[in-house]
């Protein structure tokens, strides 16, 4: 008898165990935040001081990333963050399920900044004659991993300012900063809901607005070049069409020329494109070579 009872002891234990298991602690989420997952988003998150920050989880026992951890404590402490150290499955329920690398931050979210903020501090700086400005325009991205990846690349070569259209782009999410490796929590990017006016505009002011295609033959009414024979000698913009669309028809009329990338060899069909953000960043090298070699 006495080995029976114990015997239903342990697999009573067993079943709890497993419940608890699949059943991770339930975190109440302060209203309005959002969960910022990875050790680049959350350590410049808590470094930067653009959101109000509520709470960071660390993973316990976090074995070779001890060092990391110790240095997020310290981060936090400076910023009177509170600290919870939560099992690994918390922490993926928290985000979840993304790779948060043992780290995630309860934050207000990110907002594009309107134009209008930002064209008058730095506008005698900007319009100075002699300094190379290029700005990077995103038509409707709607990927977020996508935008990530174009915020890193842009942060990276030195773009001067990244404006996304509003309609039918992705929001600043958490997602979107990881995929950024954090370039988004450093990088100010802008929003407009009227983005023809808005190239209209740069183009009176003497910008050049340079659009992208990967078939040549697509565009009507405006050269395209590759973008190897690329020159420019006055602040210049370069707008980035859509994941599956491309520029729009009414943007592409708005741009002076368009470039393209040449391939290395005859294209089998069906995989004559590359990704956008993979060619967001072969444009941008390309043109920002340019300015390095001219200075600032």
């Amino acid at each position: 008898a006495s080995r029976e009872s114990w015997s239903w002891r342990e697999d009573d234990f067993s079943k709890a165990r497993k419940s608890l298991e699949r059943k991770p602690l339930s975190i109440e989420r302060t209203k309005g935040s959002e969960i910022l997952f990875g050790i680049a988003p959350c350590s410049l998150a808590l470094s930067q001081s653009r959101r109000d920050l509520f709470r960071l989880f660390l993973k316990e026992n976090s074995g070779s990333r001890r060092r990391v951890m110790s240095e997020f404590v310290l981060q936090a402490m400076a910023r009177g963050v509170p600290v919870h150290h939560v099992k690994r499955r918390e922490l993926d329920a928290l985000c979840r399920g993304q790779v948060h690398q043992g780290v995630c931050l309860e934050a207000t979210p990110l907002r594009f900044k309107s134009l209008e903020e930002a064209e008058k501090p730095d506008l005698g700086d900007e319009e100075s004659p002699n300094r190379q400005l290029i700005w990077l325009v995103l038509e409707q991205i709607q990927d977020p991993m996508n935008l990530g990846a174009l915020l890193r690349s842009a942060y990276f070569l030195g773009v001067d300012r990244v404006v996304t259209s509003q309609r039918n782009s992705c929001p600043l999410t958490p997602t979107v900063s990881k995929a950024s490796s954090g370039a988004m929590e450093v990088f100010d990017v802008y929003s407009t809901d009227d983005l023809c006016g808005f190239l209209k505009a740069k183009t009176a002011e003497g910008w050049e607005v340079v659009g992208t295609v990967s078939q040549p033959e697509d565009v009507e009414n405006v050269p395209v070049i590759s973008c190897l024979e690329f020159q420019w000698n006055k602040p210049v913009i370069i707008v980035i069409g859509s994941e599956g669309d491309g520029l729009s028809l009414e943007t592409q009329l708005l741009c002076h020329r368009m470039l393209a990338i040449p391939p290395g060899r005859a294209l089998h069909p069906g995989i004559e494109s590359l990704n956008v953000s993979v060619a967001t960043g072969i444009l941008l090298h390309s043109i920002c070579s340019q300015k390095l070699k001219h200075g600032d």
